[in-house]
């Protein structure tokens, strides 16, 4: 009996198969690989990827797509959400780091991405479908109109490439945007850097990112009785991930 997608879910079933061959090829997976997919639906990627490596963990919240997939003993299949899936456990009973793939819900992209974060030093790579939106976002530079909170938030811990680009035709249903995968390499983690005020001073950055930061980032760091160098004439937009990771080492150092 043929899967309907449900649209509560965010399905949009990958089908193309020139489009699969370029993903996979862009992945790259060996046998040695332990391998995560989030979202993997009827299998179009996972099948693929199933041919050349041994350990594929499948997370799916989808009941009927999961127990389709426990149909291959190959595969483990973790029926979840996958903001519920503790992905540090999963590189601790794979006994080495993690390769993460997946076709992501775009409804609920970014939350994922984030849940991903603190996991990052387990983490070989990422490579994701999302909508190109989001992964001109997520790897836009200083001084763009798409350079916001989401870039700083991924930046300062992954290297991010805009792999290639698949068209709505290549889905079944056709989703309303146009997609692309992602590559997401995860830097050196930064034991100088709290992750938490990270993200509350960025949020502030660009809470008006209309006006420069002396009239939102100023106040906070007043607030914070932080008084050193840190140029506040500056838009949110035009300050570079590293200019924020400077000053919240800064404001977090005893």
């Amino acid at each position: 009996m043929a899967h309907i997608a449900r649209k509560r879910f965010g399905q949009h079933f990958l089908h193309d198969r020139f489009a699969i061959d370029a993903i996979v090829d862009a992945i790259a997976p060996n046998e040695h690989d332990a391998l995560v997919e989030i979202g993997p639906g009827l299998g179009a990627m996972t099948f693929p990827l199933l041919e050349r490596c041994r350990q594929l963990t499948v997370i799916e919240l989808d009941r009927d797509l999961a127990a389709r997939l426990r149909r291959r003993p190959e595969l483990t299949v973790i029926e979840a959400d996958v903001l519920n899936v503790d992905f540090d456990a999963l590189a601790a009973a794979a006994g080495q780091p993690l390769r993460v793939v997946g076709n992501l819900p775009y409804n609920i992209s970014t939350p994922i991405l984030f849940h991903l974060l603190p996991t990052a030093s387990r983490v070989i790579d990422q490579h994701f479908m999302l909508q190109k939106e989001v992964v001109e976002r997520m790897a836009a530079a200083p001084g763009s109109k798409t350079y916001g909170r989401l870039s700083v938030m991924l930046q300062w811990r992954y290297d991010i490439d805009s792999v290639l680009d698949v068209e709505p035709e290549s889905f079944d249903p056709p989703p309303q945007v146009r997609s692309a995968i992602v590559r997401m390499v995860p830097l050196p983690a930064r034991t100088d850097i709290d992750p938490v005020l990270l993200g509350e001073l960025v949020t502030v950055a660009f809470s008006q990112r209309r006006k420069v930061l002396r009239n939102t980032l100023g106040r906070w760091l007043e607030d914070r009785r932080y008084g050193g160098a840190f140029d506040l004439q500056r838009r949110a937009e035009e300050v570079p991930v590293t200019d924020y990771l400077a000053l919240a080492s800064a404001v977090g150092a005893p």
